[in-house]
């Protein structure tokens, strides 16, 4: 049995995935919202009462939450597989840093934690999303998506391997584009929004277009997006790498979620 934490839209999507190999995907209905007990039910997920009885019952869970949340979410499932003889497999989905998997895997046991990281949409078609994978036992759970929505590829056995090639993507997909929403800031500031805009027509860029697909993507996800850039500046920092550039990022959305400063 299969168990999902959370089901958002892309805990749903992964839940609904592994139902033609897995038989039942549980999911643990305390203190989530309607909207994610709505989810869960469209993908056909069942609800058993919380975190304790889906530990206790599942031989594989997926831990697909905000980045944050991950080492408390993990805490949780260690707590309450505590004295089982037989631990289920655990899959940090995440988006957080290496060295984050790495204690989790040191709580739960390497052997049973797998690293994921899953780059693309929530996937209910073939061809548009991969689940990225490492650790002792990716193989075995890239086999359970064999046929599903979702690429399964493993990258080899060691923990970290999945969480880096996500950090590393975020870079150019979450970090990059907030560089329009600081230099219109700044120009906002300095009284040269426009004459900049001007510029950068010059150049063929399209600032408000680049703004305003910054903030369609990030909408209401600002706030997770700020916590996956934290964690990919820690993933930046643990290797010498600099990491200003992901910390501002994670500024800017923070920012963004607040809403404050309005002009971002």
């Amino acid at each position: 049995m299969v168990g999902i934490l959370h089901p958002g839209a892309m805990g749903a999507a992964l839940g609904s995935a592994l139902k033609a190999r897995a038989g039942a995907v549980i999911w643990a209905a305390a203190g989530r919202s309607h909207a994610t007990a709505k989810r869960a039910e469209l993908a056909d997920l069942v609800a058993v009462p919380d975190v304790a009885e889906l530990a206790r019952r599942a031989h594989l869970i997926i831990s697909i939450c905000p980045p944050h949340a991950a080492r408390a979410v993990a805490e949780e499932v260690a707590a309450a597989c505590a004295g089982r003889p037989d631990p289920p497999l655990y899959v940090d989905a995440n988006a957080v840093a290496p060295a984050t998997v790495h204690g989790i895997g040191a709580l739960l046991g390497e052997r049973h934690v797998v690293d994921g990281a899953v780059i693309g949409a929530p996937a209910w078609e073939r061809g548009r999303t991969v689940l990225w994978l490492s650790g002792e036992a990716a193989p075995a759970v890239a086999d359970l998506f064999a046929g599903s929505p979702f690429t399964a590829r493993v990258l080899g056995p060691g923990l970290g391997q999945a969480s880096a090639i996500k950090a590393c993507y975020a870079l150019q997909t979450k970090a990059l584009p907030t560089l329009w929403a600081a230099l219109a800031e700044a120009a906002d500031a300095y009284g040269v929004r426009d004459p900049l805009a001007e510029q950068l027509a010059r150049d063929g860029v399209d600032l408000t277009a680049h703004l305003d697909a910054l903030h369609t993507r990030a909408g209401a996800k600002a706030w997770r997006w700020a916590g996956e850039m934290d964690e990919a500046a820690a993933a930046l920092a643990a290797v010498g790498v600099p990491d200003g550039f992901s910390r501002a990022a994670a500024e800017v959305y923070r920012r963004m979620a607040d809403g404050s400063p309005d002009r971002l």
